[in-house]
């Protein structure tokens, strides 16, 4: 019988599945709503939802949160960059929660990266589709966006606490992990010669 470690799938057991399944499901969540608004809002549309919140169609030819306008193929380059820095990371990650972070980073990064290259005015400089509003003072964004935001707190949250993506979620090195020190090898070689 198997035991409950055994019988997860296998992305709780790999992390590498686990950012790609993680990645997969961000780009598909946000092309399918940046779609849904494209389909049925008009552009400059505002709809409220509730509260501060709103539905708004608008188009940023920037970076996140509608930072960097004037540089579209600088910040696609970057988006490039990012995606590639990630996926060759990715093949040598180890933890989970590593593995959630830069799924979600990867998944963002790829459903904005969509829009700049499938979406007008051109190739490399197409602008993003945005649609969530929570006000006048903050700037609208998208699931891709969001899903970066809570990526970046994660993986510094992760940083602060030391957690290696190299290492195994929940693994801590034991004792006889550690390396010896010349103090362990000198006690062990003369224990090793009074024994003889």
């Amino acid at each position: 019988m198997d035991s409950p470690a055994t019988a997860r799938p296998s992305w709780y057991r790999n992390p590498r599945i686990l950012l790609a399944v993680v990645a997969v499901a961000v780009f598909l969540i946000d092309l399918a709503a940046k779609t849904t608004v494209v389909r049925h809002m008009d552009y400059g549309e505002k709809i409220h939802v509730l509260g501060p919140f709103s539905l708004y169609f608008v188009k940023n030819p920037g970076a996140a949160f509608s930072m960097a306008t004037g540089y579209t193929w600088v910040l696609t380059l970057i988006a490039v960059g990012v995606v590639v820095w990630i996926v060759r990371m990715g093949s040598k990650l180890t933890s989970l929660p590593w593995a959630l972070g830069l799924g979600l980073v990867l998944g963002g990064a790829l459903g904005n990266l969509a829009d700049r290259i499938f979406r007008a005015p051109g190739v490399f400089r197409g602008h993003v589709i945005d649609f969530f509003s929570v006000g006048d003072w903050f700037p609208v964004f998208n699931t891709a966006d969001s899903a970066i935001s809570v990526a970046a707190v994660l993986l510094v949250a992760l940083t602060l606490f030391g957690r290696d993506p190299y290492e195994g979620f929940g693994e801590k090195r034991t004792r006889t992990d550690q390396p010896r020190t010349t103090d362990d090898n000198a006690r062990t070689t003369g224990s090793e010669a009074t024994d003889a």
